[in-house]
């Protein structure tokens, strides 16, 4: 608190140029970022997510099939296991079933035993 208050006091009260509102900037002078992870100095006018992007790691044709096959299998594991519980209800059920009901129950009898 005491720094800030400081800092708008010396801001308020001296003027370096006399009649100029703003403060003369260096020419030479870097941006400075207070991330902990960040020590790259970074040219004046690029902003840290634009020197990110070019940095970024790019993933391989092998990368991505490997995870397009698992994302696969589970897609059709994830349709068997559905399948199957339409099946379960579908003989658990008590009652007549209906023309549609019989026409699914048989298609997935003949497709899973």
């Amino acid at each position: 608190m005491i720094i800030l208050a400081r800092l708008r006091h010396s801001r308020n009260c001296t003027k370096a140029s006399g009649s100029s509102k703003r403060k003369t900037v260096e020419t030479n002078s870097q941006t400075s970022t207070t991330s902990v992870g960040e020590q790259e100095i970074r040219p004046e006018g690029v902003k840290a997510a634009k020197a990110k992007r070019s940095n970024a790691k790019v993933k391989s044709v092998a990368e991505y099939t490997a995870v397009w096959e698992m994302r696969k299998g589970n897609l059709e594991r994830k349709e068997k296991l559905s399948k199957l519980a339409i099946l379960d209800t579908l003989l658990a059920k008590t009652e007549p079933l209906s023309e549609a009901e019989e026409v699914a129950k048989n298609k997935l009898l003949t497709e899973y035993i």
